[in-house]
């Protein structure tokens, strides 16, 4: 008998014409001590599906029983942990794992409760953050108290509903490894919902890819035979990894390919922009960007940041030299509070340089410019405007001697680009993140600028959206080949965007720790990626820089080695 079993299972919103259908057919069972990961898409349902296990919501149709039982609400054999962590406010650590306890184990004495209490937040590593309440705690921390909540309930099957998606890389990481950790050593049967390929092959023992919405299904199941433990960097020698990272990653996008085409020929889609090509832009739009500088275009010359704090003066990025050429594009990547995101506003002119200088095509960054677009993680549009008028609000300053007709092509045009050709016309109030963030690109585009900044366009986004307007994005910069730069946590996206990846050591007194050259081929595909010789090389060598850098500046320890520079800067 299996531990759990979903059989014909259907669920829907609404009633009558309000009906939203969101998931059918969902056939599963899970056996007792098994790792299951279930990857998919936004708005598939992969949320409903965990409130469905666990009770918070009932099927439309089907079943679903645990050790043979039905499932008819929620209990505590079933602990979940969700995205957004609903800590209580005014308890501390020990306190809200403490609720979680004394209203289960209420019959066992103090001290025993305490003894659960203490085990669970040990297990987290928060042993030295008990009696700190959530306001004074990091992102990561409150999501480990999550966790240990939900684990002091001791449930039969732990439910994980992308808990770490809104994590830096670093933070995740090591809770990554925690609940590795606590598979090991509890053996309890765990189902965790995930975009991301790579976290699933790390922890599960059994894939299932959950097919696009309306009424997802689950799709072929993939067997996770590689070894434990599964160490990170290791796995880039697998070839079980390999084949198993690109078979996943293969489905995944053919499935959003044929739900995308299914949906444009239901809804009768069809091209309504004929866009204009890059060599008939509006004058004003060419001139914006010529010049006939190629070599050293984007010069950072040992700039620092410096704060003033209450302790004394505090050096975020010491000394960060690059040269650019006319063309680029420079991906930055390092651990949080590494002077990533500071040396992209140091560029833009959103913040001061304490010393040094950058100089763009031949002339010093002294403000905001509108030759400098940027795009940050959470696209800054009008949300009661059109996608057209938001980036009409940057068209009208560049081109302000321009006709009409002339900056509607550019808006038209880049708007098409970005896939939204079709929803031009849509307010920002009405669109989903990665629609607002077409916007943002769009936009920034349409200014023909000289320097492009990306701070982590698609950090929100999730991982399936992500690969999407990375093609996006990376479509658009091969018809203009703007000089870029992008700030990520993501190596595969490092890899994939870049000529040069530049890895930043850890701050304060941040610097440039290495320059890897990308010798992949464009055009790029992700999945063309996965495959290519020397794309494992790169990943490895990225992940062994971040893996030294994990605990501190490896040049303070003896143990581990300072990375090396591959190339010049």
């Amino acid at each position: 008998m299996a531990h759990l079993e979903l059989k014909d299972v259907a669920f829907s919103y609404g009633k009558g014409r309000g009906r939203t259908p969101v998931l059918r057919d969902i056939n599963l069972a899970i056996e007792e001590g098994e790792f299951l990961a279930i990857v998919g898409f936004s708005g598939a349902g992969k949320t409903s599906l965990i409130s469905l296990i666990s009770g918070l919501v009932k099927p439309e149709r089907g079943s679903i029983t645990m050790n043979g039982t039905p499932v008819t609400g929620p209990g505590p054999d079933r602990g979940v942990v969700f995205q957004n962590y609903s800590l209580m406010p005014w308890l501390t650590v020990a306190g809200n794992i403490a609720l979680a306890v004394d209203s289960l184990f209420g019959t066992e004495d103090k001290v025993a409760r305490q003894a659960r209490v203490d085990r669970y937040i040990d297990m987290v590593g928060l042993t030295h953050a008990r009696d700190r309440k959530p306001h004074e705690l990091s992102g990561g921390m409150r999501q480990r108290v999550a966790v240990a909540r939900a684990l002091a309930m001791d449930p039969e099957i732990l439910l994980l509903d992308e808990p770490l998606s809104a994590l830096d890389a670093l933070t995740r990481a090591k809770l990554q490894d925690e609940l590795d950790a606590i598979r090991a050593k509890d053996r309890k049967t765990v189902i965790l919902i995930t975009n991301d390929v790579d976290e699933a092959i790390l922890l599960a023992d059994r894939i299932i890819p959950l097919t696009p919405g309306p009424e997802a299904t689950l799709g072929p199941a993939f067997k996770v035979d590689i070894p434990r433990p599964r160490l990170r960097s290791a796995m880039n020698h697998d070839a079980g990894f390999v084949k198993l990272r690109a078979d996943v990653t293969s489905f995944l996008i053919e499935a959003e390919k044929g739900a995308n085409a299914a949906r444009q020929a239901a809804e009768g889609i069809l091209p309504t922009i004929a866009p204009i090509e890059i060599g008939r832009a509006p004058k004003a739009y060419r001139e914006a960007a010529a010049s006939p500088r190629v070599d050293r275009y984007v010069e950072f010359s040992q700039i620092s940041k410096v704060y003033d704090t209450p302790k004394g003066p505090l050096t975020i990025v010491d000394g960060f030299d690059l040269k650019m050429k006319k063309g680029e594009f420079i991906t930055l990547i390092g651990h949080s509070g590494c002077g990533k995101s500071t040396v992209l506003n140091m560029a833009a002119g959103l913040t001061s340089i304490s010393a040094g200088g950058v100089i763009l095509d031949g002339r010093q960054v002294i403000s905001t410019g509108p030759e400098r677009a940027v795009v940050f993680q959470a696209p800054s549009l009008m949300p009661w405007l059109t996608a057209f008028q938001n980036v009409a609000l940057g068209v009208n300053r560049v081109y302000p001697h321009a006709t009409a007709a002339e900056k509607r092509d550019v808006i038209e045009y880049y708007l098409a680009r970005v896939g939204l050709g079709d929803a031009m016309h849509k307010p920002a109030a009405e669109m989903s993140n990665g629609m607002r963030q077409r916007v943002g690109i769009a936009r920034a585009f349409a200014l023909s600028p000289k320097l492009l900044l990306l701070d982590e366009p698609f950090g929100m986004l999730d991982s399936l959206t992500r690969w999407a307007l990375q093609e996006v994005l990376m479509d658009v910069w091969a018809r203009t080949q703007v000089t870029a730069i992008c700030v990520t946590h993501d190596v595969d996206e490092a890899i994939l965007l870049a000529d040069r990846c530049v890895m930043m050591s850890n701050g304060p007194n941040a610097k440039i720790g290495n320059i890897m050259e990308i010798d992949i081929p464009r055009p790029r595909r992700r999945r063309d990626l996965v495959g290519h010789p020397k794309y494992y090389e790169y990943r490895e060598e990225l992940l062994s820089f971040l893996e030294a850098y994990e605990h501190g500046d490896p040049a303070d320890a003896e143990s581990k080695p300072t990375p090396k520079r591959r190339t010049a800067a």
